[in-house]
C-alpha cells in the first residue's frame, strides 16, 4: 500500500474524518509553531548552557570531572559490545561466540570500578557522596536499583510459586504488603526508620538507604511480572523435562525461566522505565538528583522563574534514556522471535 492509498484510507475515508483530521492539523500546526516561537525567541536557553555541569554531574569536584569520563567511556564501552551481542550475532560471529558467556559478568565487574571511581577511596581521593548529584546520581541509583532488585524478584516470584508453605506465604506476604504501600513511603521508612533498626554506631549513608527502599519495592513489582511469565510456562514441558531426567534445579533454570522471561519482556522492561523515572521522587527526600538539581538552579537569583527552559530540559534527558530501553526491549523481542 503507498503512502497515499493509506492516507486515503485511513486519514480521509468519510468526509467526517476528512474534516477530523484537517482540525487536528491545523491544531497540531498551531501548537507546533507557538512552540517553535517560543523555543526560538522568548526562551532562555542560558539557564540550561550556564549550569550544564551541575545537571550532568552536580557538585562533584571539577577536579575529578576525568573520572567522570572514564565511568562513562567505560559505560558506554559495555553498552557497545552489548549491542553487538544482541544485534550483531552474523555479522560479529567470532566476537558474539567469545564474549557473550561472560557478558553478565563484566557487567557486574565493572559496577564496583564504576563506585569506586565515583567514590573514591583505595588511591583516589574520596568524594562524599552528598556531592552525587545531578543526572549521575539519577543514572547510579537506576542502575543499582534495577541491577539488584532483577535477582530479588525472581527468587520471590519463585518463591511464591513454590511448594514450601513457609517461602510461599513469606513471599506472598512480602509482594503483598510492599505493594500496598507507594514508593515514597517506602522512601521515607528506608530514610527515617532504617536508622532507628540499626545501632547506633553504625550510620547508613543517605545514598545506600535510598536505593535500599528502590529495590525493595521494585523487587516486590518485578516478582508479579516474572510470576505471569512462569504461569505462561505449560505444565507438560516441565513433566517432559523431568521425565528426560532433569532435577527441579536444572528444570527451572534451563525450562522454565527462559519461556517465562521471554514472555514477559515488555513489562520488565516497563518495570525498568518506571524505576528509572521514579528516581525523581528521591528529591522529596532530600537527595539531589536530576529533578533536585533543577530546584537548586532554579534558586538562583539570575535564573528565578526559568521554569519551562528547566524542566523541558530535564524533561528531554528523561525521554532519551527511557526511550533508548524501549529501543534496546524491541530489538530484543525481535531478536528473540527470530
Amino acid at each position: 500500500m503507498t503512502n497515499l492509498s493509506w492516507l486515503r484510507k485511513n486519514l480521509f475515508n468519510t468526509w467526517y474524518n476528512s474534516a477530523l483530521t484537517v482540525i487536528c492539523l491545523v491544531l497540531l500546526f498551531r501548537v507546533l509553531l507557538g512552540a517553535f516561537v517560543w523555543a526560538t525567541t522568548k526562551a532562555q536557553w542560558a539557564v540550561v548552557q550556564v549550569n550544564l555541569p551541575l545537571f550532568l554531574v552536580g557538585r562533584f569536584p571539577q577536579t575529578e570531572y576525568w573520572r567522570v569520563w572514564v565511568v562513562l567511556a567505560i559505560a558506554l564501552s559495555l553498552a557497545a559490545i552489548t549491542a553487538v551481542v544482541f544485534f550483531g550475532k552474523q555479522r560479529f560471529a567470532g566476537l558474539t561466540k567469545l564474549v557473550a558467556p561472560w557478558l553478565s559478568l563484566i557487567w557486574l565487574l565493572s559496577f564496583p570500578v564504576i563506585l569506586w571511581l565515583i567514590s573514591g577511596g583505595f588511591g583516589l581521593r574520596p568524594v562524599s557522596s552528598n556531592l552525587w548529584n545531578g543526572l549521575l546520581l539519577t543514572l547510579l541509583m537506576a542502575a543499582i536499583s534495577i541491577v539488584l532488585s532483577f535477582p530479588i524478584g525472581l527468587l520471590l516470584a519463585l518463591g511464591r510459586t513454590s511448594k514450601l508453605p513457609v517461602i510461599r506465604w513469606f513471599s506472598i506476604l512480602y509482594i503483598e504488603i510492599i505493594r500496598g504501600v507507594p514508593l515514597i513511603g517506602i522512601l521515607f521508612l528506608a530514610q527515617v526508620m532504617l536508622p532507628l533498626l540499626l545501632p547506633t554506631d553504625f550510620r547508613l549513608d543517605r545514598v545506600l538507604r535510598a536505593i535500599a527502599g528502590l529495590v525493595l519495592f521494585s523487587a516486590a513489582y518485578m516478582a508479579e511480572n516474572v510470576r505471569g511469565g512462569l504461569q505462561s510456562v505449560s505444565r507438560g514441558q516441565v513433566e517432559a523435562a523431568k521425565a528426560l531426567g532433569l532435577n527441579t534445579f536444572f528444570v527451572v533454570l534451563f525450562i522454565v525461566l527462559p519461556q517465562a522471561l521471554r514472555a514477559v519482556i515488555p513489562a520488565i522492561v516497563g518495570q525498568f522505565i518506571g524505576l528509572f523515572k521514579d528516581t525523581s521522587l528521591l528529591s522529596l527526600v532530600g537527595l539531589v538528583e536530576l529533578t533536585g538539581i533543577s530546584r537548586s538552579i532554579l534558586a538562583q537569583p539570575q535564573f528565578i522563574g526559568r521554569y519551562a527552559e528547566t524542566y523541558l530540559f530535564v524533561g528531554f534527558i528523561y525521554w532519551v534514556f527511557c526511550y533508548l530501553m524501549s529501543l534496546a526491549s524491541r530489538h530484543l523481542e525481535r531478536q528473540l522471535n527470530n
